[in-house]
């Protein structure tokens, strides 16, 4: 079941009781817990998620209602915390899980996970993005000094990503001596920079491992498909790369000289979180 809804408050009634009075449909259980899990916003400057039942609501005042029944049932892995560095963090994001919530919920994002992980409350900012379909490293701000600092250093390509990816078939050795995949995305130039770990003649897949000198929105799994050899297990590109085990792109190092601690640091993902084990 999905519901959408936008309600106005007339004053003097609490969050839950509006909600439930113009969405009969659910009762009020599930109301709070579509409420606990990040699907209500609040109108405002900024809009927030609404997680408080019984919040007081002022005359004008908008809730926003997302609900869907089977994002809200959904599971996912824990996050792990890798590297706390007080003012920024290193995670390792499951599969399944998203960066960052949606007006749909955000139960299943890093974002929420680590609010909720630290005994003494943190701010979170989200630096970068790794898709949900994805798993690996993922760095974390928890001031708005290292946000800034950091997400400087990201705009200007100065924070190096390393992944590794199984794709569809064996690359032709002119393609491996390239190196690299030049090909524009949506108007804008891309590099995506890859050299070969290993070929799997039974399975006919290839391991590679990429550094990207650009970051387009699915520009691993974009380029890699308009190269004739698509990421295994992508539900969104490519064709005759389906695997049961999921997406095989996972974010395993960052490395770059912290802004911070003006020094050089490097975070790699432990071999027993990796996809790939290096067995030839």
């Amino acid at each position: 079941m999905k519901v959408v809804r936008t309600l106005v408050a007339a004053g003097g009634e609490n969050a839950i009781d509006l909600l439930s009075k113009h969405v009969p449909e659910l009762s009020k259980g599930r109301l709070k817990d579509a409420m606990s899990k990040g699907a209500v916003l609040l109108s405002g400057k900024p809009q927030k998620r609404l997680r408080r039942a019984q919040t007081a609501l002022q005359a004008g005042q908008q809730l926003q209602l997302h609900y869907d029944d089977d994002l809200l049932q959904r599971q996912c892995a824990d996050a792990l915390l890798l590297s706390d560095q007080q003012q920024y963090s290193v995670w390792f994001k499951p599969a399944g899980m998203l960066s960052q919530g949606n007006e749909w919920g955000d139960h299943l994002s890093l974002m929420r996970f680590a609010e909720q992980h630290f005994a003494a409350k943190r701010q979170v900012f989200l630096l970068h993005r790794l898709d949900r379909e994805a798993s690996g490293l993922v760095l974390l701000a928890h001031t708005k000094t290292a946000a800034a600092a950091l997400s400087k250093l990201i705009t200007e390509h100065k924070i190096s990503k390393q992944y590794h990816i199984r794709v569809k078939g064996q690359l032709s050795d002119s393609l491996l001596q390239q190196g690299d995949i030049a090909l524009p995305l949506d108007g804008k130039p891309c590099l995506t920079r890859f050299n070969l770990l290993q070929y799997d003649a039974q399975l006919q897949q290839s391991w590679l491992s990429i550094a990207l000198v650009t970051g387009r929105k699915h520009q691993i799994r974009r380029h890699f498909e308009a190269a004739g050899h698509p990421v295994m297990g992508d539900p969104q590109y490519g064709k005759g790369n389906k695997d049961a085990a999921g997406l095989a792109l996972q974010a395993v190092s960052l490395t770059f000289t912290c802004p911070l601690q003006r020094k050089a640091v490097s975070f790699n993902l432990p071999p027993s979180l990796q996809l790939f084990s290096g067995l030839a």
